[in-house]
């Protein structure tokens, strides 16, 4: 039986991997909607990536909705030197013809989670946590009524990427990860620990690109030009593919280890705005509040991956 989901995101190369293998799972994965997010780049463009992706996919049935265009309480940081002014530089894809749904992205959250039978419905975020932060602080209840949210955020042994202290998505809206791990709603989160192994080769871009279908060669377009800041960056052979690991997790969570911890994060601090203080070690006593992945197979990640595009037009 497949599994009922919906992503909040703002694509980005490494999203629009996690959103296409998600779209090519019908039988494992049924999208119930996709909600963007201001992150990588503006809100106008996540959503207007999201609209592209499901036309590439084929998939012009699963709803896009326009979720929050900045962070809770801070300005709005994005990543425009990663991932391209718009945010899936590389390939040349034409402009969307399908339109975002009016309905608000947040609405949309509570009113769906609400709608379903509780614990029926998985959330898959990818991005800054600003529209969850906002739907769980206006609908408090619809947090244990998820059977779980599934996250790439944070870092503990990898620690930061943005800063020396925080993830990305994390640093760019604290405040909105702080009510999320504070919700009490089950939590696993796939931070920089696993996801810097799971690492674009050269081959394994070429193994896109071999695939010879036109969402093939995309995602080998788009892993060409994201890579390129993140090798220059760590110096490793080929680079961290993240947001993808929040699909490969839901379709084959047999790839990954981890264990329970409690995440509490850190919005007083500038130094250390948005890292993550992970218990990893059970020295604190508190609530065991999230699933921390530690580790995956990167092999069988990338053949998952590869198989799932493969099925795409």
């Amino acid at each position: 039986m497949s599994e009922k989901v919906i992503f909040d995101t703002d694509p980005g190369q490494d999203d629009a991997v996690a959103l296409l293998a998600a779209l090519a799972s019908p039988e494992a994965i049924e999208v119930l909607g996709i909600v963007t997010v201001a992150g990588n780049i503006p809100l106008s463009h996540t959503t207007r990536n999201a609209l592209s992706l499901v036309e590439l996919a084929g998939r012009t049935d699963v709803p896009v909705f326009a979720g929050c265009e900045r962070p809770m309480l801070r300005e709005l940081v994005t990543a425009e030197h990663v991932h391209g002014p718009t945010g899936l530089d590389g390939p040349d894809l034409p402009p969307p013809v399908v339109r975002p749904q009016a309905q608000h992205g947040v609405d949309f959250l509570i009113e769906t989670i609400r709608a379903h039978p509780p614990q029926s419905i998985r959330l898959l975020a990818l991005g800054p946590l600003t529209n969850i932060g906002v739907a769980f602080a206006k609908a408090p209840d619809i947090a244990t009524r998820l059977k779980d949210i599934v996250l790439m955020g944070g870092g503990y042994f990898e620690v930061g990427n943005i800063t020396p202290a925080a993830e990305f998505n994390i640093y760019v809206d604290p405040e909105a990860a702080s009510i999320v791990f504070a919700s009490g709603a089950a939590i696993t989160v796939l931070s920089l620990d696993v996801t810097h192994q799971m690492r674009s080769t050269r081959a394994r871009i070429a193994a896109f690109r071999g695939l010879g279908n036109r969402s093939g060669v995309a995602v080998a377009a788009m892993l060409d030009f994201s890579e390129g800041f993140d090798v220059e960056k760590y110096q490793w052979e080929g680079a961290p593919l993240h947001d993808p690991c929040v699909t490969a997790f839901v379709l084959a969570p047999e790839i990954f280890t981890g264990r329970p911890v409690n995440v509490e994060i850190e919005t007083g601090s500038d130094l250390t705005r948005g890292m993550s203080v992970v218990d990893y070690w059970g020295v604190t006593g508190r609530r065991k509040n999230a699933f921390w992945v530690r580790s995956g197979d990167p092999d069988a990640y990338f053949t998952l991956l590869s198989e799932r595009v493969g099925r795409l037009p």
